[in-house]
């Protein structure tokens, strides 16, 4: 959730300079089931636009219409959504509203912290019950120190916290330039990842060549700066040439992304993997072990588009740490 908190501090900021109020609302308890689960945020600003969503959709015109109260009196307020009787979600939402109005050195060092990629906390306060809740409302730890979101939110012996601990974004890390990485990176863009490129000067490449990418990184193999990779980073070899691959993995051996996954047949993985042994026989064995490759679950993909989505969907099955099923198949709660 990460990118998406990230997003709504980008458009306060836009807000902000259009004079423009804000509202945050967050989910923050749950009866039952529903579409997203608590922790879920939205901005609503008062000329009615709205930046992410609580719900599958069904819930954001009622969130409007009862942050209005929000933006006239900037009072906090609790509302509930009771999906059971409009929906069929057998869920009842607890949404937490308030004046969304963080400071400049909050939205500063927020910034600062995600570009270096650092974890923060977020604890909203409530009550579980509906109406005005003054004085309720969201902290966030930055750096070891707390600020609140506006200026009234205090602490409350009798609250509820819901708190968070929101790791850095995903990062994913293509090696290679060619017409299969920009459409991973477009599809790795729409899921709200940090998306970096990594080419090498001979191929003339320049970030307007991948619209919507965080970083271009135009270096040798050799000199290929690992220290970007942490464990919020999933990497993909697909330069098409056997060679660079290999170099690369020479590079990556000592680093530790999240996943790591090679494009190309078993074959070809396989000499690969035998020329990197070669190479340097004190390998650490758990790399060879986490190397994913061919990359991606077999659904059958055969166009770019297609390669893309199911590279990402095994990359989510190992940050989840789930097995693929189909959901009709699955016997607990979704």
């Amino acid at each position: 959730m990460t990118h998406e908190f990230k997003t709504i501090i980008k458009e306060y900021g836009n807000a902000k300079v259009a004079h423009l109020k804000c509202v945050l609302a967050t989910v923050v308890d749950l009866d039952g089931s529903s579409y997203r689960k608590p922790g879920v945020r939205m901005l609503i600003r008062e000329d009615g636009v709205m930046i992410g969503a609580v719900s599958g959709g069904c819930v954001e015109k009622e969130v409007l219409f009862q942050a209005q109260s929000v933006f006239e009196n900037k009072t906090t307020k609790l509302m509930t959504y009771d999906g059971r009787f409009r929906l069929g979600c057998e869920g009842i939402l607890y949404i937490l509203l308030e004046y969304f109005s963080p400071n400049e050195t909050l939205v500063n060092t927020f910034n600062s912290v995600i570009e270096k990629r650092r974890s923060f906390k977020l604890c909203t306060s409530y009550k579980k019950e509906y109406g005005v809740l003054n004085n309720y409302g969201t902290h966030i730890t930055l750096n070891s120190k707390r600020y609140a979101f506006n200026e009234n939110t205090t602490e409350h012996e009798d609250a509820l916290h819901f708190d968070q601990t929101m790791q850095p974004c995903q990062r994913l890390l293509l090696i290679g330039g060619e017409h299969d990485a920009k459409q991973l990176a477009h599809f790795g863009i729409g899921m709200g990842w940090e998306v970096n490129i990594a080419v090498t000067p001979k191929e003339n490449k320049t970030i307007s060549d991948f619209p919507g990418i965080d970083a271009l990184l135009n270096q040798e193999p050799e000199d290929f700066d690992i220290d970007i990779i942490d464990n919020n980073t999933a990497v993909i070899l697909m330069t098409h040439s056997y060679v660079k691959d290999l170099k690369y993995l020479m590079r990556l051996k000592n680093s530790h992304p999240m996943y790591l996954g090679i494009l190309g047949p078993i074959k070809r993985r396989e000499k690969l993997l035998s020329e990197l042994l070669e190479y340097d026989m004190d390998i650490d064995l758990d790399f060879i072990e986490n190397i994913h490759g061919p990359a991606g679950l077999n659904i059958g993909a055969e166009t770019p588009q297609e390669i893309a989505i199911s590279i990402l969907s095994e990359i989510l099955t190992v940050i989840r740490k789930t097995q693929p099923v189909k959901l009709r198949d699955k016997l607990s709660t979704i």
